[in-house]
């Protein structure tokens, strides 16, 4: 994932690289962010919060987030189905 904090609305901003970028709106400040990040992929993804860690890059926006129960191949295909702009 690419985090882009303080947007103005959370959502898949389509490809950054080899990366998925997300826009997220909340402020990088004491976990807000990846907070965000995390309700944003489980709602999107549906599956709950808890199947969703950030397992490397918390404090920078270049993350690895991991998703239990679902296939990396899987959940790249739901995140950008619905192309850029993609909200929950």
């Amino acid at each position: 994932m690419h985090v882009a904090p303080r947007a103005r609305r959370t959502e898949i901003a389509g490809r950054h690289g080899d990366a998925i970028r997300v826009r997220i709106a909340a402020a990088p400040v004491d976990g807000a962010a990846n907070a965000e990040l995390a309700r944003f992929l489980a709602e999107r993804l549906g599956v709950p919060r808890a199947a969703v860690a950030i397992v490397s890059g918390a404090g920078g926006r270049r993350k690895t987030v991991e998703i239990a129960g679902l296939e990396t191949d899987a959940a790249i295909r739901t995140l950008l189905e619905g192309g850029e702009g993609g909200r929950a």
